[in-house]
């Protein structure tokens, strides 16, 4: 009992240091979509260019590096040499792309159509980030929850504080205070994004530090071929991912004109954020439920708790979807605040839709991960990314980022059929497909009547949500009787 209560209180730091961050970019939309703070859209869409770039050279900087490192120090009699190899290799891999990239800014910015005063300072950000991959990694494989989380809020907290600094108080403190005014730049608040991002990279690289001063470097050849082995699915599988996640910013920069590119990434980008209330659902659901579905495989019949738990993610997820939708034009001035922005409101109950198909993915992912076939996480991730790539690609100069929304939906739900269909055959697991199947089509009828049809109409969309609400509470409630019970 004691070891299932620590492995749960693991569960929650760690989720809790996991979606703090993705919380820090919805935080931000607030501040960058207000006026007077970006002097248009397009900055806004020319931030959310570059942030696109970030997750995709983040995962190319890791390359699984991580993942290998906790399978080999799991694994390995010897902890060191897995410590040292890793810290190596992430060193010497980290500080050659610095170089080579310090060396062709210029032919990048060319390349990317980002000013080249921002890529440096990207390049500086992306090796910070790098060099503190495998000490994260060190603290969770050590359980030490209660660090690793310290040091990623504290990493959230200066983010977040040098942001309202730079772009708020110091603009503030400069038309009244000439010391500030001499401190102060006009027309540089993009920079003042990404050298807030860097003094955070380089509190959490110091935190860190002492890590980097007790580790024993020693460099195993033998060790780090068979890391890589393993590493290299799973950095096909992360550039899969970040496709999906995020690429579709980069394609509309390439393939819009020039003129409306940055415009459309920047309200496409503001709006999407929306969806981050399902994002963070799903995520903080995965992270509490996953250790379950490991500690529970070798039970008796553990199929059966498995299909009650995406039936409830699906009752849940259902009503976040709905509520959402019904609500979102109480949200929008909140969270996006300007209104040049909510021309592309129409994307926002496609992209929670898909965000939702994506939490359903994960919960269905568990026949991969229990049979140990992980492969099929990276087929299948690497179908959903073409997915997202073919139709972007064929239909962005047509339809811009109405197109990317649609991607993006269809990609996760191909995704999420995949998974079912595989996991009947390797895995089956009894899911009541009549009951999921009606909170499915209810939530998703409901949403689209209320924000296609009844748009504002808070009677109507309300009426639904009390609707749906009530045919989940008499579905449910004699399964949410007994685990109260338990």
């Amino acid at each position: 009992m004691s070891g299932l209560k620590s492995l749960f209180k693991q569960t929650f730091i760690y989720g809790l240091a996991t979606v703090l961050p993705r919380m820090l970019s919805f935080l931000l939309v607030p501040l960058y979509t207000s006026d007077g703070v970006l002097s248009s859209v397009a900055e806004y869409g020319e931030v959310s260019v570059i942030f696109s770039y970030f997750v995709l050279f983040n995962v190319v900087l890791a390359y699984g590096m991580e993942t290998a490192f906790f399978r080999f120090f799991n694994k390995e009699d010897d902890k060191h040499s897995v410590i040292g190899t890793s810290v190596i290799s992430l060193i010497i891999s980290s500080i050659v792309f610095f170089v080579i990239a310090l060396i062709c800014q210029n032919q990048i910015a060319s390349l990317i159509s980002i000013d080249v005063k921002y890529i440096n300072l990207v390049i500086w950000i992306l090796l910070l980030d790098a060099l503190v991959i495998i000490p994260f990694a060190w603290l969770r494989a050590m359980q030490k929850p209660m660090r690793y989380a310290i040091i990623k809020i504290l990493n959230v907290v200066f983010n977040l504080g040098l942001n309202i600094f730079f772009l708020i108080v110091l603009k503030n403190l400069a038309i009244n205070d000439s010391i500030f005014e001499s401190i102060y730049k006009s027309n540089f608040e993009i920079s003042y994004i990404f050298i807030a991002n860097l003094i955070a990279s380089a509190v959490t690289l110091a935190l860190m530090f002492p890590f980097y001063t007790k580790t024993k470097y020693i460099f195993n050849s033998k060790l780090w071929k068979r890391m890589m082995r393993y590493a290299l699915p799973v950095l096909i599988a992360g550039i899969a991912f970040s496709i999906n996640e995020t690429f579709d910013r980069i394609l509309l920069d390439y393939l819009l004109p020039e003129n409306i590119a940055k415009v459309h990434i920047g309200m496409y980008s503001a709006c999407y954020k929306l969806a981050l209330f399902m994002t963070l659902f799903a995520t903080a659901y995965r992270l509490g439920i996953e250790p379950f579905f490991f500690s529970h495989a070798k039970t008796e019949n553990p199929q059966k708790n498995y299909a009650k738990i995406l039936e409830f993610f699906v009752a849940f997820g259902a009503v976040i979807l709905l509520s959402v939708v019904v609500f979102v034009d109480v949200l929008k001035p909140i969270i996006v605040r300007s209104e040049d922005y909510w021309e592309a409101m129409w994307v926002v109950p496609i992209v929670l839709l898909a965000n939702f198909c994506l939490g359903i993915y994960h919960n269905l992912s568990v026949w991969y991960k229990i049979t140990d076939r992980t492969k099929f996480g990276a087929y299948i991730s690497i179908i959903g990314a073409v997915v997202t790539l073919v139709i972007n690609i064929l239909f962005i100069e047509a339809y811009s980022y109405k197109a990317s929304a649609i991607a993006t939906l269809v990609a996760y739900a191909i995704m999420m059929l995949l998974s079912y269909y595989f996991g009947r055959k390797y895995y089956p697991i009894p899911y009541n497909l009549k009951k999921i199947g009606l909170y499915l089509v209810l939530s998703i009828s409901f949403s689209g009547l209320s924000f296609y049809q009844f748009r504002e109409n808070y009677i109507m969309g309300i009426s639904m949500l009390i609707v749906f609400l009530t045919i989940i509470y008499f579905s449910e409630i004699n399964q949410i009787k007994q685990l109260l019970k338990r």
